[in-house]
């Protein structure tokens, strides 16, 4: 380790590459980053976007090796010397991660956790570092959810609740990785204003992400990532707006907000009807009593703020929860499993300690789903078979989530409840995911009930909406 000038800023990569056995997973990424500026990562799902923030945090899974230096406010340490870089975690060097529910405690409630980043970076006492916490997760929305745990949370707002208490270190070499998936725009822009204001305050930013509006917000560089390699780097303004190469004019062609509109579907009958349904968290009544008739062939959008109870509208349409007042039918004659639900987080609905060609031929079995037709849809989602030989932790979430939709598609559902379906895949594969998932149950004349945060997905998808609102005293 040593020394080198200041002038190599607060981040700087020279030649980063990761390799499994002979196979290069990242090769020739090099780049600096100074205070005040920001850097976007952008590409294609697994093109290895995550794998590089992992290498700089010195946090590779065991099985991949790093080469390259790794320079953080003037050290700089060879890319595979992981432990001297994990002695600078929270107070020189942060990382956001992608899927807020591995990085929480679930057996401790949220203000606790931030609590401790106050008493065990900062040295404050315990009762002022509670309320500290307690002032932070106000700023973010979830003061009535200071109590809760991770598992009582909506998916963006664990990942609000994750993001304060990454922050709260106050490391100056700061990267996030894919920061606003699973957040309405209004906590979207005000994740952006957070980040800038680390920028303001002398500190770098490495952002991971799919969405080129938010890379375009931050401002500063980007690298756009495609089988492992830099295929273009330069300003975010000059790049989105003359993008030199194909794949980066596909990517900015992808974005749904340049989507035409899909064929509406044939309806059916009813698949599932509720009257009256209403369910109540805690104080906070998630939604009023609703009638609500889906029919076969429909696609619906259902959106609204984080913590509205999106999710659990669908948890309770598909029987997983019981409303608090009301009653759902589902139409007679249906098979078994023929209610499915797409989950919003693909690492939690994965058995975490069997590979994932076993997970697969275990639902390919349950279904009386031939092998073959699966090979088929993973093929169409872009899934290498090799894939499937590793446990859910060691695939990127994109990857993940596109093996998720290859296997709930094998119950061939009467009902697909996709709870952000998307969020994860970069634009290319996202597009592709949803040609092939309408595809999918226009073929079977399945309703589709997709949750987005996404006005241009929702009308491209959507025959029609259902909005939940938040109550203002909720605090979310």
């Amino acid at each position: 380790m040593h020394a080198n000038p200041s002038t190599t800023g607060l981040l700087a990569v020279d030649d980063l590459a990761i390799h499994v056995g002979g196979r290069a997973l990242l090769q020739g990424i090099s780049f600096q980053l100074h205070a005040g500026e920001a850097l976007s990562l952008v590409g294609e799902s697994g093109a290895g976007k995550s794998l590089l923030a992992q290498a700089i945090m010195g946090n590779l899974p065991p099985a991949l090796r790093a080469s390259g230096a790794i320079t953080i406010d003037g050290i700089t340490t060879r890319a595979e010397d992981a432990a001297s870089r994990r002695a600078l975690w929270g107070r020189k060097l942060a990382l956001l991660p992608q899927e807020p529910t591995v990085a929480l405690n679930p057996l401790q409630r949220v203000a606790p956790q931030l609590a401790e980043v106050y008493t065990l970076l900062h040295g404050q006492p315990q009762g002022e570092a509670a309320t500290r916490a307690q002032q932070e997760l106000a700023r973010a929305g979830l003061g009535q959810a200071t109590a809760h745990y991770p598992w009582q949370l909506s998916g963006g707002m664990a990942q609000r609740a994750v993001a304060a208490i990454t922050l709260a270190g106050g490391a100056p070499v700061l990267m996030v990785d894919e920061p606003t998936k699973g957040l309405d725009n209004h906590w979207r822009d005000r994740t952006v204003e957070v980040f800038r204001s680390v920028l303001q305050a002398g500190g770098c930013l490495l952002a991971i992400t799919h969405d080129m509006a938010v890379a375009q917000a931050l401002g500063g560089q980007v690298i756009v990532l495609r089988h492992g390699q830099a295929v273009e780097q330069g300003a975010i303004g000059k790049v989105a707006a003359q993008p030199q190469h194909p794949f980066t004019r596909q990517l900015m062609d992808a974005d749904p907000a340049r989507w035409l509109p899909f064929a509406a579907p044939q309806t059916g009958e009813p698949v599932v009807q509720a009257r009256g349904i209403s369910k109540t968290y805690g104080a906070q009544q998630l939604f009023a009593p609703m009638d609500l008739q889906i029919r076969s062939g429909e696609r619906v959008a259902v959106q609204g703020p984080s913590g509205t109870g999106k999710s659990t509208l669908g948890n309770v349409l598909l029987g997983l929860l019981p409303p608090d007042t009301g009653s759902v039918a589902r139409s007679q004659g249906l098979r078994p499993h023929t209610f499915q639900k797409l989950y919003q987080d693909p690492v939690g609905s994965f058995a975490p300690h069997i590979s994932l060609a076993q997970s697969l031929r275990d639902a390919a079995r349950l279904h009386r789903c031939d092998w073959k037709a699966v090979q088929r849809r993973l093929e169409q989602l872009r899934v290498p078979e090799s894939l499937l030989e590793r446990k859910p932790e060691q695939v990127s979430g994109g990857e993940l989530q596109r093996i998720a939709l290859a296997r709930v598609l094998v119950a061939q559902p009467a009902l697909l409840f996709a709870d952000e379906p998307t969020s994860r895949l970069d634009p290319i594969t996202q597009q592709e995911a949803m040609h092939i998932l309408l595809s999918a149950t226009q073929e079977t004349g399945a309703a589709l009930m997709l949750v987005t945060h996404d006005e241009h997905l929702a009308a491209a998808v959507a025959t029609r909406r259902i909005g939940l609102k938040a109550e203002p005293q909720a605090g979310h």
